[in-house]
């Protein structure tokens, strides 16, 4: 599947030992088994692996949702490599795997192009209603279905998070000729668009919140009561980034009383648990995090994390290594 190998074990050595706390595809499960001793777990399950496996374990592939705390790591001695499967790394203990000579890889870039693609798949189904028109339609619904709905056309786009992505979805969104805004920690002025210094102006003056930021402490329930009351009835909220983003039950509560207009969500709060009542809700669209998932951004990403391990058992540089310092 990739010329990213291994080195070589002619010597008869066993192969290193690698622990996948994530679900992959199975074709390229069994691309690491070629190369690899393959041990999968759920994270809740590593602590009871037995004793004697776990100083074998040498490197872990994870990713940002699941990430890899200290206490995990603690209980690892053998434990060289942790490797993001994909860009993200927010609950991954970097300071801490720094600290123990563990070093910390991850794929930034990889499925940027997917997921602006997808933001704006959910941007238009949310606005047009098309999951409920489909179901209605094959219900045998027809006239009383045609209704007049939003347009996503010279409509008020407010971005929060201007990384690489945000500006794919922002490059996206001017092919509708949105007028577009962003919010960051700080102001890009090389940008041609019009910076917005909160998170509830944003909302206040945007149709559309795509939401594009990283996840971690730093971000966490950035949309809140507040901000959805700042968005208001007539607007949708669309994330794309962490579900820890958003306050799931302040915007439950929006979608039931129609604070706002709908939401299109890839990622949620404790995901994959949904929250109560969900399939209640005729203005809330929900995809299984699966907007980096495309066939060229799974290959990338799978690419990447054999370099990875292949540089790290040959004792060559590795490839986009994270540091503590990076994590902010």
């Amino acid at each position: 599947m990739t010329n990213a190998l291994p080195p070589g074990n002619s010597s008869g050595t066993p192969s290193p030992l690698i622990l996948l706390l994530i679900s992959m595809q199975q074709p390229f499960i069994a691309d690491l088994q070629q190369h690899y001793s393959l041990k999968m777990t759920l994270p809740a399950e590593l602590s009871h692996l037995p004793a004697s496996e776990l100083p074998q374990i040498q490197a872990v592939v994870t990713n940002g949702s699941t990430g890899l705390t200290a206490e995990q790591m603690e209980i690892l001695p053998g434990l060289k490599l942790v490797c993001s499967y994909g860009a993200g790394y927010e609950n991954i203990d970097v300071a801490a795997a720094t600290q123990r000579g563990i070093a910390v890889t991850h794929a930034p870039g990889v499925n940027n192009a997917s997921v602006a693609d997808h933001a704006l798949a959910l941007t238009l189904a949310i606005s047009r209603g098309l999951p409920q028109l489909d179901r209605a339609l094959k219900a045998g619904g027809w006239l009383q279905n045609r209704q007049p709905r939003p347009t996503v056309n010279g409509k008020r786009l407010g971005l929060l998070g201007m990384g690489n992505i945000g500006e794919l979805i922002a490059k996206r969104a001017a092919g509708f000729d949105m007028q577009i805004a962003y919010h960051t920690r700080r102001p890009r002025p090389e940008l041609v668009y019009r910076y917005v210094p909160s998170v509830n102006e944003l909302a206040a003056d945007s149709d559309y919140l795509i939401l594009a930021c990283p996840g971690g402490a730093a971000t966490r329930h950035l949309i809140n009561h507040e901000a959805l009351e700042h968005l208001g009835p007539q607007g949708f909220l669309v994330n794309v980034a962490r579900g820890s983003v958003v306050d799931t039950c302040a915007l439950m509560e929006a979608l039931r009383a129609k604070r706002i207009a709908g939401a299109a969500l890839d990622v949620i709060e404790d995901e994959p648990e949904l929250p109560p009542g969900v399939e209640q809700l005729d203005n809330l669209i929900l995809t299984p995090h699966v907007s980096g998932r495309s066939p060229e951004a799974q290959l990338a990403q799978h690419t990447a994390l054999l370099k990875n391990l292949a540089a790290c058992f040959a004792g060559q540089p590795l490839h986009d290594q994270l540091l503590p310092a990076l994590k902010a």
